[in-house]
């Protein structure tokens, strides 16, 4: 008899012991290996020289024609997505977004002019109303942005990033996500980034929970205006917090910090974790700033509705294929040719998108009501509230230098709803919580912003 309660005690220990232990996610997903891999040069440069066919891509341009101007093109991307989805069993929602501009106040659209955005949503089996975005731009312009019949090559700018994102549809299809990926062709760009204005007005209309939009526009030169040839880095342009940050937490920012830990900041980190995580000969830089100095792109008008957005782009522009006529003068040649593009160039920074779309497709919910607590103590203290989803393996608590413009250290602690970095002094560091899921995708970083309440 003794004997067999030794057993059971032992038993008992045992099964203790295996509750306990923390079962550890992996760091990484085979899977997007491949996917960094899985863009083709070839695909894109295709993409790019059909674009280019059309002549001009103007948002004022032809709309009739079934070779020249904007419709035409449009109605190909349309076609190209239709395509896509039927070689997946139709896992796209291919579709027309249409919005008119008035000409009255807005001096780059001389008359009413409706502005089409080209859309394909690849619906999410678990939580569909949450959305990861990647875009390119289909309009061009050349010297005036109002040219609509003056050869308007756009391969560069933007073709790049358009052809980047078809390309991304054709490799993320064969896979299911959780979450809903959007690809989207955006009109309107160079008269005023009315397209993004359209999209993100209705996303906010309908209630769209966006994870976050990558934003690409110009994804394939590698000859810069400032001499250097470079195929290894892109850049990222991120704000650091969002505009609709109210009184409250302009306090906690100038009193916690967080004044560079917006979502769309956290969503440039991701971009560079997964860079370096999965692909090869190849940095990303993050840019503090919203876009390039005086100048704006289509992740705006989203960051403008209160949406986490970047930028995603070349490291070296050359501003003599930037919205410049056809020409050579003094020996130098000025226009958005074809000539200017690199494909495997392209074609990596497109895995980059693919890559992110994907570990954010297949990552669990973000955090929420993360707090954090800690002064006047040896160690920092985090809470947050359980998020309810199949596939979560836990939470992992992130920190870094207060000077460091990356996350530095972390650590996994399980399903839980709380943890204490021991010995780790809340002063000296920034903190962040992201989820997990059982197959090692992250969500993006959350940093807390309210205090844990003090116990009386």
């Amino acid at each position: 008899m003794k004997s067999f309660y030794l057993l059971l005690l032992l038993c008992f220990a045992t099964n203790l012991s295996a509750q306990n232990q923390l079962t550890i996610p992996p760091e990484t997903d085979a899977r997007l290996y491949d996917i960094a891999e899985a863009p083709s040069p070839a695909r894109i440069e295709q993409d790019i020289r059909t674009l280019v066919g059309f002549g001009t891509r103007n948002t004022l341009s032809d709309t009739t024609s079934a070779t020249k101007g904007i419709g035409a093109a449009r109605r190909w991307m349309h076609a190209e997505f239709e395509k896509i989805s039927a070689a997946c069993d139709g896992c796209l929602e291919v579709s027309y977004q249409y919005h008119l501009v008035p000409a009255e106040g807005n001096r780059r659209i001389p008359e009413d002019t409706y502005i089409v955005n080209v859309v394909a949503i690849q619906k999410g089996t678990q939580n569909p109303n949450r959305y990861v975005i990647m875009s390119g731009d289909i309009d061009s312009r050349i010297s005036s942005s109002t040219d609509a019949t003056g050869d308007s090559p756009g391969a560069n700018d933007n073709a790049s990033g358009l052809a980047g994102t078809i390309e991304a549809a054709r490799v993320l299809t064969q896979y299911s996500f959780p979450n809903s990926i959007v690809y989207v062709g955006l009109s309107g760009e160079e008269q005023g980034l009315f397209g993004g204005k359209g999209m993100a007005a209705k996303a906010k209309e309908d209630g769209w929970d966006i994870i976050g939009i990558l934003n690409n526009d110009m994804i394939g030169n590698i000859h810069g205006i400032d001499g250097v040839i470079d195929n290894t880095t892109f850049r990222v342009f991120s704000e650091p917090t969002p505009i609709t940050d109210d009184e409250r937490m302009r306090i906690w920012h100038r009193f916690y910090g967080g004044e560079v830990d917006g979502p769309s900041r956290q969503i440039a980190r991701y971009v560079d974790k997964m860079t370096d995580t999965y692909m090869t000969n190849l940095d990303a830089i993050m840019i503090y700033r919203l876009d390039r100095f005086g100048r704006g792109g289509h992740h705006k008008p989203f960051n403008d509705e209160g949406f986490p957005g970047v930028r995603i782009m070349e490291t070296h522009e050359n501003y003599n294929r930037q919205h410049q006529d056809l020409r050579e003068e003094n020996g130098i040649k000025y226009g958005d040719v074809i000539e200017g593009v690199n494909f495997e160039y392209a074609a990596k920074l497109t895995g980059v998108n693919a890559i992110t779309l994907a570990g954010l497709a297949w990552s669990p919910p973000t955090p929420t009501n993360v707090m954090i607590g800690g002064a006047v103590q040896p160690s920092t203290k985090l809470k947050w509230d359980k998020i309810d989803s199949p596939n979560i393996a836990g939470y992992k608590v992130y920190w870094r230098d207060t000077t460091s413009p990356v996350w530095q250290h972390s650590r996994f602690v399980g399903d839980v709803t709380e943890a204490t970095l021991k010995n780790i002094v809340i002063d000296n560091f920034l903190f962040g919580v992201a989820s997990v899921s059982k197959d090692g995708n992250e969500s993006v970083v959350v940093f807390p912003t309210s205090l844990i309440p003090r116990r009386r």
